[in-house]
């Protein structure tokens, strides 16, 4: 059966999250997923964003697989970087452990938009296909070892 997939993106950088999705959603093509794509205004908002998403499947609503995270932080002047940066991943990890989810993160968190971009980029760093294809691996791994989300 084919892992149905949801994407949360965050296009704070466009350009950035452009490729990102781009190299999601060829993982997800060629891992032969169905998926769907929302957007949210930055990183911080994307594991709400999951929340309401596996709250929502639980009152009869779509049903996802898993979960994909996509967006960048880039490093200012100002200590709101660490703020994001570590909070996006804690709050991804939280929901992978506490529900039993399986989520790719493909936040960028980067120096400058020029690091982002080679990271972002399928010939590049491809970590948009890189998230998609760990997400899929821990939906097969959760199914391989009979845990529910």
């Amino acid at each position: 059966m084919k892992p149905n997939i949801l994407i949360v993106e965050a296009p704070f950088y466009p350009q950035i999250s452009r490729l990102l999705l781009d190299g999601a959603t060829a993982a997800l093509e060629t891992g032969d997923a169905f998926f769907d794509t929302i957007a949210v205004p930055g990183a911080l908002e994307i594991a709400p964003a999951i929340h309401y998403a596996v709250k929502g499947g639980e009152q009869g609503a779509k049903n996802y697989d898993g979960f994909v995270a996509l967006g960048c932080v880039i490093r200012g002047e100002t200590f709101h970087f660490d703020i994001v940066a570590g909070e996006s991943a804690r709050a991804l990890m939280d929901l992978g452990i506490h529900y039993g989810l399986s989520i790719g993160n493909g936040i960028l968190t980067v120096e400058n938009e020029s690091q982002a971009l080679v990271r972002a980029a399928r010939e590049g760093g491809d970590k948009g296909g890189d998230a998609a294809r760990a997400c899929l691996a821990l939906v097969k791994l959760r199914h391989r070892l009979g845990t529910s989300k």
